[in-house]
């Protein structure tokens, strides 16, 4: 007859489940990255149960892993006996970053557009099916698109994911559009109330670098007027970053009116 498992099974035990393009094939890394990736922005403390819970694993494992974790700074255990991210994330997130070698340009850029603009401003790039900002820019109104460094975006909705695929190698006809006019633009793609305009930046020899982005409550946006000025300020930026990157900034054209 065939055993049961128990809640406190080792997990050397537990028959390896089937491995599939989202696993490492090394189970123990896969349910670390599962308990990390368990947070996020609507769930940034969360208690063993809930991390069980979310991750499907066992409350001995989940505890076994959170010690490794604190250990190495991943995660940190609050007073309350909730856990939360620790600063090792951190780190890791600004070494990214500055693995991309354009946050010289981009940034100041950014902080430009955004306050010349009155939007929020931001730069993506691509990570397999996902687009991530990489860095943003927010203004002080109260009412703006909200972007968080970091934050993962389906690539297949959005202004910049659409920029993203159009000068990614697997590009179709689909995109043609947008690699001609260089921008493409959204309006409540991803978020109903949230309007974007997105141009590429390029580097030596054409490598596209990523997607520049403003974005605005789409009221504000779909103003033509507003749209225009949007749009040259962004292709502007485009320009100069691709230019002083060392890409080839005549493939932008003249500046379009505003």
């Amino acid at each position: 007859m065939p055993s049961t498992l128990s809640p406190d099974t080792p997990e050397a035990d537990v028959p390896p489940a089937a491995e599939t393009p989202d696993t490492s094939g090394v189970a123990v890394l896969d349910r670390a990255f599962a308990l990390l990736k368990a947070f996020g922005a609507d769930a940034e403390k969360l208690s063993l149960t809930e991390l069980s819970r979310r991750t499907g694993l066992y409350k001995s494992t989940v505890l076994r892993l959170l010690a490794a974790l604190e250990h190495g700074g991943f995660v940190r255990r609050l007073a309350d006996g909730q856990y939360t991210v620790g600063p090792e994330p951190l780190r890791l997130a600004t070494v990214y970053q500055q693995s991309f070698d354009v946050g010289h340009v981009i940034q100041p850029l950014l902080e430009r557009l955004s306050a010349a603009s009155g939007e929020t401003a931001s730069f993506y790039v691509r990570q397999g099916d996902m687009r991530i900002a990489l860095f943003r820019v927010e203004p002080s109104r109260s009412i703006r698109a909200s972007v968080r460094p970091g934050q993962e975006y389906p690539i297949r909705q959005g202004a910049s994911g659409k920029v993203l695929l159009a000068f990614s190698a697997d590009a179709g006809d689909a995109h043609a559009g947008v690699r001609r006019e260089c921008f493409a633009s959204s309006f409540g793609e991803r978020d109903p109330e949230t309007a974007s305009v997105s141009a590429p930046v390029f580097g030596v020899h054409g490598a596209l670098l990523g997607a520049l982005a403003l974005s605005a409550p789409v009221a504000r946006l779909a103003d033509p007027e507003a749209f225009g000025r949007a749009r040259a300020a962004l292709l502007d930026a485009a320009r100069e970053a691709t230019g002083t990157l060392g890409g080839r900034a005549a493939v932008f054209g003249a500046s379009p009116p505003a």
